[in-house]
C-alpha cells in the first residue's frame, strides 16, 4: 500500500477522548503511507486521549479544532470507534453536522467498530449495507441500514468494519474507496 495512490488526499479523522487507539493509529498510518494527508479533528484543542482495549492509552495531537473545521477542506472522513468516542461525538451538534456535511456531499467515509453511531445521528445510514461492532446491529437496523457480519463492507461512498481484528481489511477497503472516489 506504499504506492502513494492517495497522494495529496486530505482526510479528516474525527475523534474525541476515548477513541479506540488502534482504530485511529493503524488506519492513519495506512492512509499516510498511501500518500494521504491526515488531520485529527476534535472538539477540543491540544490533545485527545485514546482507549487501549480496557484502559486509557496514548494521547494524539489535535490538528484542527472542530469549531474551525470545514468539511469542504477535506476529501474524506475517518471515524474510529471505541465506545466513549462516538457516543460523545453524537451528542455534539457540531460533530454531527461535520459528519452530515461529508455524507451530503457524497464524500467517502470510513467508520469502524462503534464509529457508525455518529453516522446514525447524521442521518447517513438509511438504505445502506453496513457492518459495525455487533452491539450496534439493532441501532443501525432501526435507523434503516442493512447490517451484515463481515470484516469490511463497502456501500457507495461508505466503508464500515467491525473491530480492531478487521483493521487490515478495513484499511484496504478504505484506501480503495478513497482512491476510487478521487478518480471520479
Amino acid at each position: 500500500m506504499g504506492d502513494k495512490i492517495l497522494d495529496g488526499l486530505n482526510v479528516a479523522i474525527l475523534v474525541t477522548d476515548g477513541f479506540e487507539q488502534s482504530e485511529l493509529q493503524e488506519p492513519r498510518r495506512a492512509l499516510d503511507e498511501a500518500g494521504a494527508h491526515t488531520r485529527v479533528v476534535a472538539p477540543k484543542d491540544g490533545e485527545v486521549k485514546g482507549w487501549k482495549l480496557k484502559d486509557w492509552g496514548d494521547t494524539v495531537a489535535v490538528d484542527v479544532q472542530l469549531d474551525a473545521a470545514r468539511a469542504e477542506d477535506f476529501d474524506a472522513l475517518l471515524l474510529p470507534g471505541g465506545v466513549i468516542n462516538p457516543d460523545s461525538l453524537r451528542m455534539q451538534p457540531a460533530a454531527v453536522a461535520f459528519v452530515k456535511a461529508f455524507a451530503e456531499a457524497g464524500k467517502p467515509i470510513a467508520a469502524i467498530c462503534h464509529g457508525p453511531w455518529t453516522l446514525i445521528d447524521a442521518g447517513a445510514v438509511k438504505g445502506r449495507r453496513m457492518t459495525s461492532w455487533p452491539s450496534l446491529k439493532t441501532d443501525l437496523s432501526n435507523a434503516g441500514a442493512q447490517w451484515v457480519d463481515q470484516e469490511a463492507v463497502v456501500d457507495g461512498n461508505l466503508v464500515t468494519s467491525r473491530k480492531p481484528d478487521d483493521i487490515p481489511a478495513f484499511n484496504r477497503a478504505a484506501i480503495e474507496l478513497f482512491a476510487r472516489a478521487r478518480r471520479q
